[in-house]
């Protein structure tokens, strides 16, 4: 009960409060990342295809009844991967990733993923 009083307390101090501090603290890679329908406003050079692929053996809470339940990879899962990708694309001299893609697949035993991108260097301005 105490418990309850001060949340409602904290509520009540603040009640200007933007309920979307997630959506503002997005993960920072170290290249600028482009999903396949985006494009750099910059011209740019290919470097090089890249990838991250995998697969996961299936929980048991995933196969339960024989029935496919929480498939997939979940928000930090897919984070990781492209934090994984933007690393790959740094160590090659890269400025941005651009087309990049995930992909997830499942069978009855595991679940598997890529996700792709290609590595790219910025044209120098003149």
């Amino acid at each position: 009960m105490k418990k309850l009083a001060i949340a409602v307390l904290l509520l009540g101090l603040t009640g200007c409060f933007k309920p979307m501090v997630y959506l503002q603290n997005k993960p920072s890679y170290p290249v600028d990342v482009f999903y396949e329908n985006q494009r750099p406003e910059r011209p740019f050079d290919p470097l090089q295809d890249l990838e991250v692929k995998g697969e996961v053996p299936l929980a048991d809470r995933q196969s339960a009844n024989r029935r496919m339940l929480s498939r997939g990879n979940d928000m930090q899962q897919k984070e990781l991967m492209l934090s994984r990708l933007t690393i790959q694309a740094k160590k090659l001299g890269a400025d941005a990733l651009v087309a990049v893609r995930y992909t997830y697949y499942t069978s009855t035993t595991d679940n598997g993923y890529i996700m792709s991108g290609l590595a790219v260097r910025y044209k120098q301005e003149h």
